[in-house]
């Protein structure tokens, strides 16, 4: 109405006074709010690229707060006074095809940009390589692909967005941190993984870790997680996106690949629910993925402070996300892009501000100026980077510090998913090696798993029972050995011990006792003495058991050879005097089987000696547990040419046990009063060759069963002395004891009775002998005898068929012819000698026949007294 009204009303004066300086005074206010205007201030211009779309979409909140920055840079006094900082952004999409067109309008269009911010790592590597063409410093807040860290091909990129091979360092002090000396990987095949990957094998080679399995797939991660599950993977490093992250884990339920014997780490700028996202590319339920993925381990970029200081921007991190979430209009950070790198761009501008204020005081030195810069101007972009170089200031996100690269140095948190989500247990600064740990690791089976299947190496040793067993026996027999020992050194003037070479078998008694004395270092191993003694062992086992059988078996040998050689020769040379039976000859002989065991032992020890060899078996599976497999092991003595040496000495102790079985056999029937134990010798020489050749073969076929192989051996040494003890011996005691012989060779002069008694059996032996050979002499007589009478009929019938027919008829009923009456017709043929008289004498030869042998025996070998006269007839 009053606008309306064609005449104003009418004000007072005071009334006019007061409306104009109310007006004076809202000018003022407005002057003093408004923000400074920038004439006077040159403006500096700076090219951003935010996706606000695409692959990551990080410009929705990385761009609200790199303007942020730029407006509490822009309201400082104390930085970059005269000048005024003004982003010219677009949206790249994320997509480097994109970005080379707007890189293109940014470069060619007006104003002249002094710097390029670029976001994703597609994009930023298209960028950084261009830019060095235009002089121009590229700092990106949102690019981690470990490729941008190469000095010579980008050699002005910087970035606050840490690399990806950032997550490596901590990754390595995890793995030492729980004593893994294996691990597993597997990537999805982009560059970014790749790289990461290449990054990893370096510094886990460096720290001494093993990576075993490296799989890799495009789309479908179904064969690589059957070939972890093939190669017993434990500690799984998993490179991928977050889609592709739902495909693996479907695939590790499906291969049971979780659990308390696995651990996975993974990359930790998933969502906290990506796991329970349904996905229509995986047919596995929320349940199935929760179950799987449960107790991971997840590594993340610092990209938030988390203490409470006040930085260079004068706001804590918290204050940053109340006012990041102000200028957001209340958004879900869940649903906003480039949420958690929002503090990156952050400081990223303020990175920006800090150098190019550094820059002015050097610039002015040289006359120039940051407004003089142009796309030719080399000098103020070195300027530029020696400043960003050198940066180092607390920024929300942390304290922003670039390596050598231009990478951001920043902390690494570590969290690890219990009970459905995720939990801090630690933080890990990779620029001062600190490792925080909160102690809140929780693990399936209560403690870390093991890198791989655990191998525990179970030595195995012989069963004691047995070991006790055999070693009483085997002390039972050195006592035998022993007794057997002094009752022959106590005995040694009978003259009936003194018949069986006592010395001989004194060695006999003695290589008994060394051989069963063998016994105890064969069962000793590793549950007795040390590993570096072991070795003493087996020099122990090889000359108690070398030396003992030379001694017990050599000197049954001596005695079993000599008697083959001096009693069992030729015909031809069965007439001629048998030599004396000297001993030297017989000790000399065990000497020499005695120098060449030693010599070869000697010659073994020397040029191969014995040491401990481990043999390693098929790994067994407990049944309690059945993330240990049990590496079963056994300890043997052996050397570099154990075959060669084995086949040496047992050939030649082969050759010797044949060579005494056929000596014992050719001497069976022999008797002679100077070894008179021969045969209980070859009965001994029979049992220790037979158990011998066997038990050799056995052992080295049961070399490795320890139970069974010692018990062959050590019951063969043991049954080989009993029995040569008990053989050799027992019967001398028993004679001696039985009939009362324990007389020395004087009280035998004395009594002759006694002397004669003990030589009966040998006497009959001889005896029976000679009537063998007169009764082969008899025959080969009556032989002749036979042959004469023959002679005589032929000459008889030829003088009866001379005679006339006539005279044979007279003359049939007459005498005989005085021819066949006539003694002289009975003469013997020449060369025999006549007969004295009709009582038939008999040789000298068989003058003592008659006292030799008793009519009653010549009747029994058909030798009648009757036949004998015959053949002087």
């Amino acid at each position: 109405m009053l606008l309306a009204s064609p005449c104003p009303p009418r004000v007072s004066r005071a009334s006019r006074g007061h409306a104009a300086l109310l007006r004076s005074s809202l000018i003022l206010l407005l002057l003093l709010l408004w923000p400074r205007p920038s004439a006077g201030k040159k403006k500096l211009y700076i090219g951003a690229l935010f996706p606000m779309s695409g692959g990551w979409p990080g410009g929705q909140a990385c761009m609200p707060s790199a303007q942020m920055a730029l407006d509490l840079v822009n309201n400082r006094s104390d930085i970059l006074p005269d000048y005024e900082l003004e982003l010219i952004h677009f949206d790249s999409m994320c997509d480097p095809g994109e970005a080379t067109k707007l890189l293109y309008d940014l470069l060619y269009t007006e104003p002249i940009k002094i710097v390029l911010m670029p976001g994703c790592s597609g994009v930023s590597t298209l960028v950084a390589e261009a830019a060095r063409m235009w002089n121009l410093i590229v700092l990106s807040y949102g690019s981690s692909s470990p490729a941008l860290s190469n000095r010579q091909r980008f050699p002005t990129f910087f970035r606050t967005h840490p690399s990806a091979t950032l997550h490596n360092p901590t990754r390595v002090r995890l793995f030492k941190k729980w004593n893994w000396q294996r691990i597993a990987t597997i990537q999805q095949t982009t560059e970014v993984f790749t790289s990461t990957l290449d990054d990893l094998e370096q510094r886990v080679k460096e720290a001494g870790i093993e990576i075993s399995v490296r799989q890799s797939f495009l789309t479908d991660p179904a064969v690589a997680v059957k070939n972890l599950k093939r190669q017993d993977a434990r500690i799984i490093v998993g490179l991928f996106y977050e889609t592709e992250a739902r495909k693996v884990f479907c695939e590790v339920f499906k291969e049971k690949l979780y659990g308390k014997k696995y651990v996975w780490f993974l990359i930790g700028w998933y969502a906290d629910n990506w796991f329970k996202i349904k996905d229509p590319a995986i047919n596995c339920t929320v349940e199935n993925m929760t179950e799987a993925v449960e107790g991971h381990v997840t590594t993340e970029i610092v990209m938030l402070n988390p203490e409470t200081v006040r930085g260079v921007s004068n706001m804590t991190s918290q204050e940053f996300l109340s006012a990041l979430m102000s200028r957001l209009g209340g958004k879900n950070p869940e649903e906003t892009g480039g949420f958690q790198e929002a503090p990156l761009a952050f400081d990223a501008v303020w990175a920006l501000a800090l150098a190019l204020n550094k820059t002015v005081a050097p610039l002015k030195s040289k006359g120039r100026r940051l407004e003089d810069f142009n796309y030719n101007n080399h000098d103020i972009t070195s300027e530029i980077y020696r400043a960003l170089n050198t940066s180092s200031f607390e920024g929300v996100s942390g304290h922003v510090v670039f390596d050598a690269q231009g990478s951001r140095m920043a902390m690494t948190l570590i969290e690890q998913l219990q009970g459905g989500s995720y939990k801090k247990i630690g933080y890990y600064d990779s620029s001062q090696r600190n490792l925080s740990w909160f102690n809140n690791d929780v693990w399936i089976g209560g403690k870390p798993p093991a890198d791989r299947t655990v191998v525990q190496e179970v030595f195995r040793i012989l069963s004691q029972k047995l070991f006790a067993a055999v070693s009483v026996f085997a002390g039972l027999g050195i006592l035998l050995g022993i007794v057997c020992l002094t009752f022959n050194i106590y005995n040694g003037n009978v003259r009936y011990i003194q018949n069986s070479q006592p010395y001989l078998n004194n060695m006999t008694a003695v290589g008994c006792m060394m051989a069963l004395a063998a016994v105890f270092p064969l069962g000793i191993d590793r549950h007795h003495v040390n590993t570096p003694q072991f070795p003493v062992v087996c020099q122990f086992r090889l000359w108690l058991l070398g030396l003992g059988f030379s001694l017990a078996y050599g000197s049954m040998f001596t005695k079993i050879w000599w008697v083959h050689t001096l009693f069992t020769k030729k015909d031809e040379k069965k007439e001629k005097k048998k030599p004396p039976l000297e001993p030297w000859k017989l000790y000399a002989t065990v000497g020499v089987l005695l120098a060449i065991d030693f010599l070869s032992l000697m010659i073994w020890q020397i040029v191969d000696p014995l040491q401990i060899t481990v043999e390693m078996f098929t790994k067994e599976a407990p049944k309690e547990d059945l993330d240990v497999l049990i590496q079963p092991l056994l300890e043997h003595c052996s050397s570099k040419k154990m075959n060669t040496w084995l086949g040496v000495v047992y050939g030649y102790k082969g050759l010797l046990l044949l060579l005494g079985i056929f000596l014992a056999y050719e001497t069976k029937s022999v008797s002679t009063e100077k070894i008179n134990d021969h045969r209980a010798v070859g009965m001994a020489i029979y049992n220790v060759a037979v158990l011998c050749l066997i038990t050799a073969p056995v052992t080295m076929i049961l070399s490795s069963q320890q139970d069974a192989s010692f018990a062959f051996a050590s019951l063969a040494i043991v049954f080989s002395a009993y029995i040569t003890l008990v053989v050799l011996f027992v019967p001398k005691m028993r004679r001696l004891i039985t009939r009362g012989e324990w007389q020395s060779e004087q009280q035998d002069t004395l009594k002759t009775g006694s002397s004669t008694n003990n030589n009966d059996e040998e006497k009959s032996r001889q005896l029976e002998r000679e009537n063998r050979e007169l009764q082969k002499i008899i025959q080969e007589k009556e032989e002749r005898v036979s042959a004469l009478r023959n002679q005589l009929a032929e000459r008889q019938a030829i003088r009866n068929r001379r005679q006339p027919t006539s005279g044979q008829n007279q003359n049939h009923n007459a005498p005989p012819p005085a021819s066949l009456t006539d003694p002289k017709s009975l003469l013997p043929p020449p060369g025999y000698p006549n007969p004295a008289s009709d009582n038939h004498s008999m040789p000298p030869s068989f003058s003592n026949s008659s006292s030799l042998y008793p009519a009653d025996k010549m009747s029994r070998n058909h030798c009648h007294n009757s036949q004998i006269p015959l053949l002087y007839k």
